[in-house]
């Protein structure tokens, strides 16, 4: 009941929710010449550096696809964007009721509200950088096809996890800021216990077995299968990924709710 209540309320403020994002994709890029363009800008000249350096000056190459010369660019960025998007999501939920303390304070605002515009802001950047990723992957030869129907499936489980971690840490940081800190400096050693720059088949197999604990690893190769194989992803491993953000989601859901009334006091 409370679930469904707080759902409605979100769907009343949906103008302000909308407003809010067009707002803070404005206010990133104002007092700047070229303004949103830079949204562009920023995001083309990360994938043009991969590709350039990988694919042309270290001529690095794919195990299986070393007749492709933009294969390891194109297995670097299909985890890399997506580990963008987690890592801006779950840094800025971690922060989002102390940097918010006024709008928290207002009754008249379903505090969930304050969540949803940084999934959907982070989102917005994160839909500029993929379609010029698939502008690249169509124009070199190398767009999955079919495979790509897959891709927003996998957007929405990486978020639902996302989420709910982040509404719990967020929660926390409110009581504990230690709890901040620590994200970030998390983040740092979760990234490089992710395969994303490296592939998981140079691990041996004890540390295989330990790193597949992450529950980011499935999801991220389920990226790097649907770019670089161009091959629908294995759902039944994303499987326990799935029923944990349902977990995750409802936990938050639970502490948050239950903890609403002394996040507006402490703040």
């Amino acid at each position: 009941m409370i679930d469904w209540i707080m759902f409605r309320s979100l769907w009343q403020f949906r103008g302000f929710i909308l407003g809010a994002v067009r707002r803070e994709f404005q206010g990133r890029y104002q007092g700047s010449v070229l303004g949103g363009v830079w949204a562009v800008l920023n995001p083309l000249a990360m994938i043009t550096i991969y590709t350039l350096v990988f694919s042309q000056v270290m001529g690095a190459r794919l195990s299986g696809h070393e007749d492709n010369a933009f294969a390891y660019s194109i297995y670097l960025c299909a985890g890399l964007l997506p580990w963008g998007l987690f890592a801006e999501v779950l840094g800025r939920l971690n922060s989002v009721f102390l940097e918010n303390s006024s709008l928290i304070k207002k009754a008249q605002l379903p505090r969930a509200c304050l969540p949803v515009i940084v999934v959907l802001s982070a989102l917005l950047h994160f839909a500029i950088v993929m379609t010029l990723f698939l502008l690249f992957l169509a124009t070199s030869g190398n767009l999955p096809g079919w495979a790509l129907l897959a891709f927003p499936v996998i957007v929405a489980l990486q978020l639902a996890f996302t989420l709910g971690l982040g509404v719990i840490l967020g929660t926390l940081n409110v009581f504990f800021r230690d709890v901040g800190q620590f994200t970030g400096i998390a983040l740092q050693f979760w990234f490089w216990l992710t395969p994303i720059v490296y592939v998981a088949d140079i691990l041996s197999p004890a540390i295989k077995n330990l790193f597949a604990l992450n529950p980011l690893w499935p999801v991220m190769h389920a990226y790097q299968t649907i770019f670089v194989e161009h091959r629908f992803p294995d759902w039944l491993a994303l499987v326990p990924v799935a029923l944990l953000s349902l977990v995750l989601l409802a936990l938050a859901a639970r502490i948050f709710l239950a903890r609403v009334g002394e996040i507006v006091d402490e703040l």
